[in-house]
């Protein structure tokens, strides 16, 4: 069953986020509790962590894209 990462809300007034940087590639096997992005919103860097065990099938927002918080970064099968 596939899992949609959405990006999380850090503060109230938080509206967007920048990935800054992934730390995991398509493909790679991903452990529940792993950081594999990071994000940057209101002036802080959030890690943000696998959901659950799986494989990062797809990487839905690159490095430099400015995404809504609630909208999907990747997909974990």
């Amino acid at each position: 069953m596939a899992i949609e990462l959405r990006l999380e809300r850090v503060s109230e007034e938080q509206e967007y986020g920048t990935i800054s940087r992934w730390l995991k590639r398509e493909g790679d096997a991903i452990a529940a509790g792993e950081v594999i992005v990071e994000v940057e919103a209101e002036k802080v860097t959030q890690e943000v962590e696998a959901p659950a065990d799986g494989v990062l099938e797809a990487i839905l927002a690159v490095e430099g894209d400015e995404i809504r918080v609630g909208d999907p970064i990747a997909v974990i099968a």
